[in-house]
């Protein structure tokens, strides 16, 4: 009897399971319903906080992704239950379960609709800081603790500021521009004009500009309030992505039936579909990211944010610029102080170079400025000596700076982000000679020069380095010469660099930088001297140095030296004899006038030196007793003097150099001729003799140099004539003798040239006719000179049917003074 009560009783509790949950099945559509019109009338209003240009902080963009993944998914449930059917009970009674959860997620991050109104209404406060913050706070304490603290963060995430009285506004001068010439090219509606692009380094203000343009009143009546912003990422879901596009893109109305139909971008859709819209794609990271995004429909604008260039997908593309120096004060000042200028009590000076060292950078500004908010003088003070160095100030400036930017160099291959740390060798605020930046990257890290070439393209376009084209364009031509063109870097990388570099213990550390200059050799290094340095590359940034202000170290695996100094005297470190695998040595003067060095008797122990730069240095007369640089390929003379050491000379100076390939002397004012001995380099294969403007003459003998492919004359203002024997150098491709201006004429018999393939003549105004041997120069296939001398060019043009006469535009440049 007892057994049958409970059998009973457990049937009835089953019996009412049952019918809740055959309950919640038929009545799964009504919650359907509800959610999904609840989403649609929420859903909107988050959007409209994304594109309105407010900057928020991580923590609470995080928290608006998260709600806004969550709406996205309620909406996708919302629809699979219209589409299920009502007898599946299972599959039903799981919507209702995994929409209930759903619904609990999103109540939980706002309790009623106001509260995200009030958020969406934020951008629209444009008034003096202090005002809009005690109306911010006014409208928070109506809402209660949790809108209050998402106004706070908010109000100090963004820089959207006005204060016509201050003079202070948050968006820049600089990109109030760049938003009128984005919104020109969105604007565009020419076909071809579908793609556009935004890009800029990392923390320079992209996603900031694109938000201001979507909550732009032109851009959203132009688009009817049809805008899509999403944010790619790394490593985004694409096909979830292209999805979720897609449909926004059509409103739901889905025009192709199977999922695996949906790649094919280029169908005709109905009129409806035809409307206006923008497809904001925020954070793209590759090509093939971005071909797989971009839908190519009549009406549809693709605006495309990212670090990098994408010239093959963009049409056209705007690079923006970091802030000016009294816009990045005012951005500065509010971080900091909370206001766009400076406080009466406050040293201004001080907060000036802290300033100077973000260097315009946006990002750097807001995080340096909040994390010294508060701060007594002495801590702004060891701020600043810490950035000077390349450290970091506090944990926030780590992770909200450094280790967003190291993102960037998270995702480049490993031969790629060497080279990047490379960069960190040479000082702030000066140029990057290219020449010695290739030659080093070739030596340390096994590169062809084409490959090193190449990844230095691959770092400019993905804006980690600036490439400073000289005034004729050679950058990336095969003939082109590195020894004028430099790169620049901004610092923030620069830190960025050293930041990784020095994540080893120092006697550890595959690059030893001094991250500035200083008077004598860092501490640490003379408290760890005892003990060898791995260091692969060493980096010395002093004054002048005596005997005395060296200490010997020890470098075994060392194959790179760069000594970075300012003085007219110079004693080399006696250490370079411990550095047995040297291949590259790097001198450089940044002084007003040529440095005399001492104790060169180093040396003869540099038995593995492949590569030797010497720029603003009086460079000495070899004796007999000069030991030779027996390996020796490239030899690199900058604003030397020169004249002493090539015609003062007791020998020949092949024995000094037996393997010599590569010649570069440049801006060596004091050279009037060369002597003959040069043309006795047999291995001598580029010969580049460039801006000498005293030189008058070239040796009779330069025909021996039967090795000989490049030969660079061009900015010899004096030469006159050229040497009949240039006519024997037949293995000679590549002939550049622009801006020689009083060159008269080219010699006869350049028929003999018989490998020469270019001839860069232009800027030679006093060449007034051609030889007839020109025309026999079978393999001449590429002349560049000015509008003036190209009509002479025609007969040979005639001759040579597949030459091809470049006419250049007259440009002079006085960039190589800026030091």
């Amino acid at each position: 009897m007892v057994a049958d009560f409970f059998a009973g009783e457990l049937a009835v509790e089953l019996m009412k399971e049952l019918s809740k949950l055959c309950k919640r099945a038929c009545y799964f559509r009504s919650t359907a319903k509800n959610l999904k019109s609840s989403i649609n009338d929420l859903l909107p209003i988050i959007q409209e906080i994304q594109y309105s240009g407010l900057e928020l902080p991580q923590n609470r963009q995080r928290q608006l992704d998260d709600l806004t993944q969550n709406l996205r998914h309620g909406l996708d449930l919302a629809r699979t239950a219209a589409a299920s059917g009502r007898w599946n009970v299972y599959k039903n009674i799981r919507l209702s379960k995994e929409m209930a959860r759903v619904r609990k997620a999103i109540s939980r991050f706002v309790r009623w609709p106001l509260q995200a109104h009030v958020l969406a209404d934020v951008h629209h406060l444009r008034v003096e800081a202090a005002e809009r913050l005690e109306k911010i706070e006014r409208r928070v304490e109506e809402m209660g603790g949790a809108g209050r603290r998402m106004g706070e963060e908010s109000q100090i995430g963004t820089w959207f500021l006005e204060e016509k009285e201050g003079g202070c506004e948050g968006f820049g001068v600089g990109m109030k521009v760049g938003k009128e010439k984005v919104k020109e090219m969105v604007l565009d509606e020419r076909e071809e004009k579908s793609v556009v692009g935004i890009c800029g380094m990392g923390g320079s203000g992209k996603t900031t500009l694109v938000k201001e343009i979507c909550g732009d009143p032109e851009i959203r009546s132009h688009f009817n309030n049809r805008i899509i912003f999403e944010t790619v990422s790394q490593s985004p879901n694409l096909e979830q992505l292209r999805l979720k596009i897609w449909e926004q893109i059509t409103q739901g109305n889905r025009s192709f039936k199977s999922h695996d139909s949906i790649p094919q971008w280029m169908v005709r859709f109905e009129q409806s579909i035809r409307r206006p819209i923008l497809v904001v794609l925020d954070d793209v990271w590759s090509l093939s990211q971005l071909e797989q995004l971009v839908f190519k429909i009549p009406g549809c604008k693709t605006l495309v944010v990212s670090r990098f260039r994408f010239p093959a997908a963009t049409n056209s593309s705007y690079e923006v610029e970091l802030l000016k120096e009294d816009e990045a004060l005012s951005l500065f000042c509010f971080s900091a102080f909370g206001q766009c200028s400076i406080p009466y009590n406050i040293d201004k000076k001080l907060v000036k170079q802290v300033v100077v060292e973000c260097k315009g950078l946006p990002l750097a500004l807001k995080v340096i400025g909040a994390s010294l908010r508060g701060q007594p003088p002495i801590v702004w003070q060891s701020a600043k000596n810490r950035l000077s160095r390349g450290e970091t100030i506090s944990d926030s400036h780590e992770s909200r700076l450094i280790e967003r930017m190291r993102i960037s160099i998270d995702c480049l291959s490993t031969n790629v982000r060497e080279c990047f740390l490379d960069l960190a060798s040479f000082p702030e605020d000066k140029k990057i000679p290219l020449d010695v930046l290739i030659n080093m990257w070739v030596e340390v890290h096994d590169l062809e020069e084409e490959d090193a070439f190449a990844i230095l393209i691959e770092l400019s376009d993905k804006h980690l380095l600036t490439l400073v084209k000289d005034a004729h364009n050679r950058v990336g031509d095969i003939y082109s010469t590195y020894s004028e063109i430099s790169v620049t870097q901004h610092d923030v990388l620069r830190d960025l660099a050293i930041h990784m570099c020095n994540c080893e213990s120092i006697n550890r550390r595959k690059r030893l930088i001094m991250p500035r200059r200083e008077d004598g050799i860092p501490k640490d290094w003379l408290r760890n001297k005892d003990r060898p340095f791995d260091a692969q590359i060493v980096s010395i940034h002093t004054g002048e140095m005596k005997e005395s202000d060296w200490f010997q170290m020890y470098f075994p695996n060392a194959e790179v030296l760069m000594l970075h100094f300012s003085s007219s005297t110079f004693f080399l470190p006696q250490f370079i004899e411990k550095m047995p695998k040297l291949k590259a040595l790097v001198l450089i003067n940044y002084g007003t006038a040529s440095a005399v060095l001492h104790n060169l008797s180093v040396f003869a122990s540099l038995d593995n030196l492949r590569g030797l730069w010497l720029e603003k240095i009086a460079i000495p007369p070899l004796c007999r007793n000069t030991v030779p640089l027996v390996n020796l390929r490239k030899l690199s003379l900058v604003l030397c003097e020169v004249s002493k050491s090539l015609n003062g000379s007791a020998t020949n100076l092949p024995l000094f150099f037996p393997r010599l390939s590569d010649l570069t002397i440049d801006h060596c004012i004091d050279l009037s001729n060369i002597p003959s001995t040069v043309c006795g380099f047999q291995s001598l294969e580029s010969l580049s003799i460039t801006n000498c403007h005293d030189l008058n003459e070239l040796p009779p003998e330069l025909g021996r140099l039967n090795s000989l492919q490049v030969l660079r004359l061009y900015g010899c203002l004096s030469l006159k004539k050229l040497p009949q024997a240039i006519c024997g150098l037949k293995r000679l491709k590549y002939l550049d003798i622009s801006q020689c201006m009083n060159l008269r004429s080219l010699p006869e018999g350049m028929d003999q040239m018989i490998s020469l393939e270019k001839l860069d003549m232009r800027e030679c105004s006093q060449i007034k006719t051609l030889p007839i041997s020109s025309m026999l120069l079978r393999s001449l296939g590429h002349v560049i000179c000015d509008e003036g001398i190209a009509f002479l060019w025609k007969e040979t043009e005639k001759a040579i049917p597949e030459l091809w006469i470049q006419v250049a535009e007259e440009r002079f440049t006085l960039d190589w003074l800026v030091q």
